[in-house]
């Protein structure tokens, strides 16, 4: 059984259906990417698998169950979701944005406990954020502030991490500190982490598993070097290119066609 599914899905706003009929299992104790073209549908999808948005037909099911019969903070106490571009309220210290994480824990007869702090500290700890955490999360960096919302769903403890975007508007060395981060979290302790990222290479680098959303539903699943090729490429974002072996990882490598300067006899 996989931890988390999609069967016969539909997701709509208002009368735009985004995903239609889709059914998806996310493999346990991978990390899954969605990728696919701007307003395919892979943001939805992942909300959705969230609890976030109620779908018009079919259902999400957590661990073996539709997760519209879990109680809130029993999702919250199995999936931790990561949305595009969080804001967090302003003067709120890294510390207290990551101990928003155990709130599913919390409770009018249990209060903050010492697994509460443990919990909180380590994911500090595993986010390289232990020496920020008194300092305003709006006074951070860009890549700061991702690795303090990441330390408060670390907080959450919970098997599965869901990640919008989560190196939308990095820069390369920072999205590189976050998915290595992610992958570090995945080799270590085993867990589920599904992300949606545009940049398909980065997913080839660092997915097991990659879901191309397409028309609707599912294009191509599995392992990057078994989907990603050029008529996949073309079908899915509408371009030419050329797939190559990636010279450091062995993953594939999209170089896309288009205008730009051309280098010729070293000049």
């Amino acid at each position: 059984m996989q931890p988390l599914e999609a069967r016969s899905l539909t997701l709509a706003y208002g009368e735009t259906i985004i995903i239609d009929q889709l059914n998806l299992e996310i493999p346990n104790g991978k990390i899954t990417v969605f990728i696919g073209s701007n307003g395919c549908g892979k943001s939805t999808l992942l909300r959705s698998f969230a609890r976030l948005l109620r779908p018009q037909g079919g259902s999400v099911i957590l661990n073996g169950k539709e997760i519209a019969q879990w109680p809130t903070k029993e999702v919250a106490k199995h999936l931790a979701i990561l949305p595009q571009g969080p804001v967090a309220p302003e003067g709120l210290s890294v510390m207290q944005l990551v101990k928003q994480g155990r709130y599913p824990y919390q409770n009018w007869l249990k209060q903050w406990s010492e697994k509460d702090e443990i919990m909180v500290n380590k994911a500090l700890e595993a986010t390289g954020m232990k020496s920020l955490a008194h300092r305003p999360v709006d006074s951070l960096s860009g890549g700061q502030r991702q690795r303090a919302w990441i330390a408060m769903t670390l907080a959450q403890d919970t098997d599965i991490i869901l990640l919008d975007e989560p190196t939308t508007y990095l820069d390369m060395t920072h999205q590189i500190e976050i998915l290595d981060l992610m992958f570090e979290l995945n080799e270590k302790e085993q867990r589920t982490i599904v992300m949606v990222l545009h940049d398909l290479n980065l997913a080839c680098r660092y997915a097991q598993h990659i879901v191309a959303i397409h028309n609707r539903n599912v294009f191509a699943q599995g392992q990057p070097e078994d989907i990603v090729n050029v008529d996949m490429v073309r079908s899915v974002f509408q371009i030419e290119c050329e797939i190559t072996v990636d010279p450091l990882f062995g993953t594939p490598l999209c170089i896309p066609y288009g205008k730009g300067r051309r280098v010729r006899n070293g000049k």
